[in-house]
């Protein structure tokens, strides 16, 4: 594929004027967010939520459950669910800093979209397809980037002018190979959808004990069936999304709230604080007094 480099050397130019320093920043458009960073970093914990990213600059790299997923310029990460990720900047310097623009999916936006134009329903085979994917971005795709982020320099336009590229932007990635996802995620009885509403059931009760054939029913799934389709599309098991779900919030709960390793694992919902200690340091590669004593050094160093 031949890369339209001026296209993101253009994105890259707006990014750096309106990100000068390591970070995110949420621009004056609703949902569009650009991210700096001018050295390979470590590896993050955290959740995407659906969105549409582009690296318009260096290399990234995400990990969902087994799956390692990269992108660079050139290509595009759709996100159709809520899911638990590890990610890390894999090529950044400071002449060269990694730039990504990240666009959040509003679901009622591209349902209205979907009702003006004449898509066909998703195959069996699309609705096991990962919650993650990578495609090359067409030309077109790049143009409406572009066209996206130079609003920043015209405030007064933003208003009018971003909803509709950002309608844009969500029709080609409709057209192209990643399209059944956003469809999976908006139609109301697909599988994909039924996989979403599990998984915001799972976001509102984590710390509660897991019942799969209680959450099947929930969605109107067989349990076998559900099984099948939640590890198809998000990597991990039920019980592993719940399990990230839980240590992720214990560490911002001990890094923010400052609780103890004891207090924040039982207010997840462990009951073993051996069982919490051992599950967190296999994720995080550290216990937790270490690995929070660790974060909060490198912030005050920061």
């Amino acid at each position: 594929m031949t890369l339209p480099f001026n296209r993101y050397q253009e994105i890259a130019s707006i990014a750096a004027r309106f990100v000068p320093d390591e970070g995110e920043y949420q621009t004056d458009v609703e949902g569009l967010v650009i991210s700096r960073r001018s050295t390979p970093s470590a590896p993050c914990h955290g959740s995407y939520r659906p969105c549409l990213a582009m690296v318009v600059q260096g290399k990234k790299s995400v990990q969902l459950g087994s799956d390692r997923i990269d992108y660079e310029p050139g290509s595009y990460l759709l996100t159709s669910l809520d899911l638990p990720v590890t990610w890390r900047v894999v090529e950044a310097s400071p002449e060269l800093p990694h730039f990504c623009m990240t666009l959040a999916i509003n679901s009622e936006k591209l349902l209205d979209l979907l009702g003006r134009i004449n898509m066909q329903r998703p195959s069996a085979a699309a609705a096991a397809q990962r919650g993650i994917v990578v495609n090359d971005a067409t030309p077109e795709m790049s143009d409406a980037a572009v066209r996206l982020l130079r609003l920043l320099d015209s405030p007064s336009d933003i208003a009018a002018m971003a909803p509709l590229i950002e309608q844009e932007i969500l029709y080609r990635v409709l057209i192209g190979p990643a399209g059944d996802q956003l469809v999976n995620m908006a139609i109301a009885d697909s599988q994909g959808n039924r996989i979403a509403r599990a998984i915001g059931w799972l976001r509102e009760n984590f710390a509660k004990t897991l019942r799969i054939e209680e959450l099947a029913e929930h969605v109107n799934m067989s349990a076998s069936s559900f099984h099948h389709h939640f590890k198809s599309i998000t990597a991990m098991t039920p019980v592993q999304y719940q399990k990230q779900l839980r240590l992720h919030e214990a560490r911002r709960l001990m890094l923010f709230e400052r609780l103890d390793a004891g207090t924040a694992g039982h207010r997840v919902g462990y009951q073993s604080p051996s069982q919490f200690s051992r599950e967190y340091s296999r994720l995080y590669g550290a216990s937790p007094a270490r690995d929070v004593e660790a974060l909060l050094e490198t912030a005050a160093a920061g």
